[in-house]
């Protein structure tokens, strides 16, 4: 039996679930303290300004004598830490089964999944709980500036939690959503990511169905009607489904958009809805987080309120700043359709403004082969492309890496400009002559792509 610990320890606190968790165990009242070898802003700032000590590197000596060691997904055998905590015989858990038992036992927990669209629908449907007075817990990869920060676990009867499909830990391959407890979930959609543990769509499809299998008779299943892979697993779905989307067939559809630069408004289920956000992707998240929202009884004209005011998350089409008129945007996407998307709901908010995507192929999917003919079409929106080298090149073999240099030569084969740099700094020398007064810079990384974004701001 688990105890109620008073001392916990997080190995790799600076992933962006795992610095949510332990700042909101903070909050809790726990004793919180961490460690990580890639501290960066903004989860270094965020985890500082919570009062957590962040030790840099795992050496062992820097283990404190904690009840409880959190071991992050990032972590592997051979961590020096990771062998101390195993040699030492301490108590260990993976994230999700620290929620689990923690966090999640006993609530109405919604958990929101799917390749894409996740951190935004987790944090719209969290803002409109909020905003309507519920005071759900919540917990985000990212943080929602309505919220001011990724994770509450607060005494709520409703728990709001983005569902990730990635492996547990080294030592559970299970998909992390399988552990939260799920009253409702929702499928936003389903691709092929994450190359490093999966070798198939089906694979993928594979863990999806389990976590649909384990939500309750009483519970809902919230799919995306457009999309063939999310209505194939839940097709024998044991629970309620209802299908979401533009579709004709779907019974909660999306009717009447319209997109300006300022917002996109759409019609759902007979009410009005605007969101400060551009896309269709967007309207889709919107909807489906009204969807969930309506099913546990919120009033729609508080869903209608929370909508038009959601003020986005960090790192999805964030604007860094503006120097000489051209605007910095930081965006986490890091796969071939969320670049698409992205770019193209980027065009609606910008209109004929020149857009330039700068891409750091940095994710265990984006740094192999296996999306090396999806990128250059995921560019067709942008204006002129530039892509860094691959991260952690030696990790893999040369006949498994991405080749960014041909990515960019078949971009530039349809007549824009693209180009390969090897580092942050050298984009930026590349970049400078070519951008003017009314340009948009769009920086796609899951990491901090050594700072580029500041730099971007400072050298401009």
């Amino acid at each position: 039996m688990i105890g109620s610990p008073r001392h916990v320890h997080f190995l790799g606190i600076c992933g962006t679930a795992m610095g949510a968790v332990a700042a909101a165990m903070r909050d809790s009242g726990y004793t919180v303290t961490g460690q990580d070898d890639n501290v960066y802003p903004p989860m270094s700032t965020f985890l500082e300004a919570k009062g957590i000590a962040v030790t840099k590197g795992f050496r062992p000596e820097d283990i404190p004598a904690a009840d409880l060691i959190v071991i992050g997904n990032a972590m592997s055998r051979g961590n020096p830490a990771v062998e101390s905590v195993l040699n030492s015989k301490l108590l260990y858990l993976s994230l999700p089964e620290t929620l689990k038992h923690f966090v999640l036992r006993g609530r109405s927990n919604l958990v929101v999944t799917g390749t894409h669209g996740k951190t935004t629908t987790t944090s719209m449907l969290a803002w409109i709980f909020e905003s309507a007075g519920l005071a759900p817990g919540y917990l985000i990869g990212g943080i929602p500036a309505n919220l001011g920060q990724g994770a509450c676990l607060r005494d709520s009867t409703h728990f709001i939690i983005e569902g990730d499909e990635y492996d547990t830990a080294f030592f559970d391959k299970r998909s992390k959503f399988v552990h939260y407890l799920p009253e409702l979930v929702i499928v936003n959609n389903i691709e092929f990511d994450h190359a490093d543990i999966y070798n198939s769509l089906e694979e993928i499809k594979t863990s999806f169905r389990r976590l649909l299998n384990i939500v309750p008779s009483e519970g809902l299943v919230l799919i995306n009607g457009d999309d063939e892979h999310s209505r194939d697993v839940a097709s024998n779905c044991p629970s309620p489904v209802l299908e979401v989307g533009f579709s004709e067939s779907c019974k909660n559809r999306i009717e009447h958009v319209t997109h300006s630069p300022e917002c996109c408004s759409f019609d759902l289920l007979g009410t009005r809805f605007t969101i400060p956000m551009s896309g269709d992707f967007n309207i889709r998240n919107a909807a489906m987080a009204a969807s969930a929202a309506i099913h546990y009884g919120v009033p729609r004209e508080k869903i209608a309120a929370a909508l038009a005011s959601f003020a986005g998350i960090r790192r999805r089409q964030e604007i860094r700043g503006t120097v000489r008129g051209i605007t910095i945007i930081d965006d986490f996407g890091h796969h071939p359709t969320a670049i698409r998307e992205t770019l193209a709901g980027l065009r609606k908010k910008f209109g004929p403004a020149k857009l330039w995507a700068l891409f750091e192929p940095r994710s265990n999917t984006t740094r192999r082969a296996v999306f090396q003919h999806d990128l250059p079409a995921a560019f067709s929106m942008a204006d002129g492309v530039m892509i860094s080298r691959v991260a952690r090149l030696e990790q893999l073999a040369p006949e498994d890496r991405l080749d960014p240099e041909r990515v960019v030569t078949d971009i530039a084969a349809s007549g824009k400009p693209a180009f390969y740099e090897n580092t942050a700094d050298d984009i930026i020398q590349r970049l400078k002559p070519l951008v003017h007064e009314g340009d948009v810079v769009i920086v796609f990384s899951n990491g901090g792509f050594d700072g580029i974004h500041q730099k971007l701001l400072d050298h401009l």
